[in-house]
């Protein structure tokens, strides 16, 4: 594969091609017209004058009249005097004259590959911005590297908007059926009381509030998507130890984990403490282990471990459950995406949750990435910016 160039690279040979071209001509043009005007005076020279001639051009030393004397004879005075004369103005002119547009004409071809794929993005961009979002620019690998990006970086953005597209058209209706679900319920219980067919009691009324209490938990988890998208998450960033907020959310589930028979396993956490909103890692924790319970704590424990690097500061969590194909990956942060509809509806499960990790990761300056594990099930992982003491800190801690 052949390796792009960088845009004025890419310009610049080929001016560089267009002036080298237009100079070497005009210089080979002027060369052929010295060599013709040579010969013309060349033909009215006699042979033997014409040797002789040539004898003292070779050894002028000491025979300056006799060479005077042939130049005179046989030379026009333009042709023998010092500088540029009218003749060769005029043929430099008329070069010029012929070289620009030839030179106009060549840079236009040149660059023309450039300008066409100009011209095909600005109007690919008037297509996307009348709403058509299936759109997709070739590559070409004849283009400057800058060039290029620009178009894979259209194609990138042209694809986000089309799944954005489609995560709105989604997200609308099964928005329309998780709110409707719990207030036709509640509505529906209420209906019911007042009309006599069920009792005005507390077992009634707790049911109806369990039905609000769950519509409100899903308009609660819509507001924070929706703040964290338009980047008004708000967030109370304090230090504290991943360790000991990962063993309180552990202990929390743990009547549930013993309810699944199963254990979570937890190694290599860092010791030094992160920056963050407790209260919202400590949420999306719960998030991750809530979907292990709900999806994959029939294929075995659940295991975390830490990482540190220069940049970042996060937990892995590895599962043995039954996996995600590699178009399901693609869709697994995306509101209200459910792998099984039915069972997971049947969980209890409404398809924000990892949204939701998603959104307060990103709100972090971090990232939640899921795939495959190698031996099966699924691996998340939850980095965050890793915030390195400053100097003064540094000081005081070996003071």
């Amino acid at each position: 594969m052949k390796k792009p160039v960088s845009f004025w690279k890419w310009v610049g040979w080929r001016m560089g091609i267009i002036a080298g071209t237009a100079v070497v001509s005009m210089a080979m043009i002027m060369w052929v017209r010295y060599l013709w005007w040579q010969h013309e005076v060349n033909a009215t020279i006699p042979q033997q004058v014409r040797e002789q001639f040539a004898s003292l051009i070779e050894h002028p030393t000491g025979r300056e009249a006799e060479l005077w004397a042939y130049l005179s004879q046989y030379y026009h005075p333009e042709d023998i005097r010092p500088g540029i004369t009218g003749a060769d103005w005029w043929t430099v002119a008329l070069l010029l004259t012929a070289a620009l547009p030839l030179m106009v004409v060549t840079g236009f071809l040149l660059v023309r590959p450039l300008s066409r794929r100009l011209i095909e993005i600005a109007a690919a961009a008037q297509k996307v911005a009348g709403g058509n979002l299936h759109v997709n620019l070739p590559v070409s690998e004849s283009m400057p590297l800058e060039m290029q990006r620009l178009t894979s970086d259209f194609n990138s953005m042209t694809r986000r908007l089309r799944l954005y597209e489609q995560e709105v058209q989604a997200s609308s209706a099964v928005l329309a059926h998780e709110l409707r679900t719990p207030l036709n319920a509640a509505m529906g219980r209420v209906n019911g009381m007042m009309d006599a067919v069920f009792p005005t009691d507390a077992q009634q009324l707790g049911l109806v509030l369990h039905q609000l209490e769950h519509l409100n938990l899903l308009v609660d988890d819509l507001l924070l998507l929706s703040l964290a998208q338009a980047g008004q998450l708000p967030l109370s960033k304090t230090p504290f130890s991943l360790w000991q907020l990962l063993q309180e959310r552990i202990d929390w589930f743990r009547p549930q984990l013993a309810g699944a028979g199963r254990e979570v396993r937890v190694s290599e956490l860092p010791a030094e403490p992160v920056s963050a909103d407790r209260n919202r890692i400590g949420q999306l924790i719960n998030i991750l282990l809530d979907n292990y319970l709900r999806y994959a704590s029939a294929g075995g424990d659940l295991e975390i471990h830490g990482f540190v690097d220069p940049q970042r500061i996060g937990l892995v969590f590895s599962d043995r459950g039954p996996g995600l194909s590699e178009e399901s990956l693609q869709r697994v942060f995306q509101r209200f995406w459910r792998q099984e509809p039915s069972r997971s509806r049947h969980a209890g499960g409404s398809g924000l949750g990892l949204s939701i990790a998603q959104a307060i990761c990103t709100a972090h300056g971090g990232e939640i990435t899921a795939r495959r594990g190698a031996q099966g099930g699924m691996m998340f992982e939850v980095s965050l910016p890793r915030v390195l003491p400053s100097m003064a800190e540094a000081r005081a801690r070996v003071g």
